[in-house]
């Protein structure tokens, strides 16, 4: 085991022999030599330790729209980095060969805090992003990237499915999480079966999120016969609404057959006609910004006036093909204020 990548873990308590966890709302209570439930975190003589500390599976140069997030700095980059194993068990991971893998634990390349910084100066992005695999499993080595760069200027942000404990989310804000991608994997009754926890952790941590000044963005898979029924997909969208806020941005995203979705019990992809009635449902419900994912081309991947339905952002997949918000946010055609966060990097700007 590489003994750079073992760092004292920051949130867990002893309790007789064991040690409890406080880094995510399992709070695996674990026995001397023994690990948790994402095995990332093992009681080493009494004391909790991350094995995972700078071990990265995938690092690559992303466009912030592919975490996604539309409404938070336009066009730019950040530079995406991932561990391995996952909290959560949804049979239909889409990167089930990061998350599902234990195993390889300590088989990542090391990359320091440090050296991940200079990354992103080298490969001209302008924020992080940690994802790929739940970002709550590099926990502590999220608090020191972050840390080296808000110093630097750069933005930080999480892809999760927002199951951290509070004092692990309030870490991340005081370090300098600036955004927030949470998957709301469905009702109460999916995300307990097939994820087995508890969606209500989740609402909370992205209403706590937002409380804090975290711009929050959510999104949904949408996999036939689990979550796609309309009373489902009408709760999810009203909830936005009630505890969030009507300008939340909601992506509703096509599902491919992947794990044990695609070998032990197939199911066939979600069909675009699926994503957009999902969309209208939500747009019904009253949210101002529904997106579908998963679909380049669709008109259903741009950003209309919620005021005059004028068209303002044209995206083409993961790109931004126009852009037409206001240097001051604002819809130019009827002046609808229109919530984007940071400065954007795309051509046709005029800021």
């Amino acid at each position: 085991m590489a003994e750079d990548r073992v760092r004292e873990a920051l949130l867990y308590e002893h309790l007789g022999d064991k040690v409890q966890c406080h880094t995510c709302e399992r709070c695996c209570l674990i026995l001397e030599d023994e690990s948790g439930f994402c095995a990332t975190r093992k009681n080493i003589g009494g004391q909790l330790y991350t094995l995972v500390y700078g071990d990265i599976s995938s690092i690559s140069a992303n466009p912030i729209e592919k975490k996604p997030l539309f409404h938070f700095y336009p066009g730019t980059k950040a530079l995406t980095i991932g561990s391995w194993s996952c909290n959560f068990t949804c049979p239909w991971c889409q990167n089930y060969d990061i998350s599902k893998s234990p195993q390889n634990i300590g088989k990542g390349e090391y990359i320091s805090p440090a050296t991940f910084i200079e990354l992103i100066t080298r490969y001209r992005c302008q924020g992080s992003s940690v994802s790929l695999n739940e970002p709550t499993m590099l926990f502590e080595y999220s608090l020191d990237i972050f840390d080296l760069a808000r110093d630097k200027g750069y933005y930080n942000t999480y892809v999760t499915n927002g199951y951290m404990t509070v004092p692990a989310l309030e870490l991340l804000v005081a370090h300098g999480l600036n955004a927030v991608n949470i998957d709301i994997k469905g009702e109460a009754e999916v995300v307990k079966r097939f994820c087995t926890a508890d969606v209500n952790i989740v609402w909370r941590n992205a209403s706590r999120a937002k409380e804090r000044g975290v711009w929050v963005e959510l999104t949904t898979l949408v996999i036939p016969g689990v979550n796609d029924s309309e009373e489902g997909i009408s709760g999810i969208a009203q909830r936005i609404k009630r505890e969030l806020g009507s300008d939340i941005p909601w992506h509703i995203t096509g599902y491919y057959p992947a794990y044990k979705f695609r070998s032990e019990s197939y199911v066939p992809p979600t069909p675009v006609s699926t994503l957009e009635k999902v969309r209208d449902i939500g747009k019904a419900e009253g949210l101002k910004y529904v997106y579908a994912g998963n679909v380049p081309g669709h008109p259903y991947e741009h950003t209309y006036c919620p005021g005059c339905n004028q068209l303002l952002i044209e995206r083409y997949g993961f790109s931004i093909t126009k852009y037409n918000v206001s240097p001051d946010k604002h819809c130019p055609y009827c002046g609808e204020e229109i919530p984007i966060i940071g400065e954007p990097n795309v051509p046709s700007y005029r800021g």
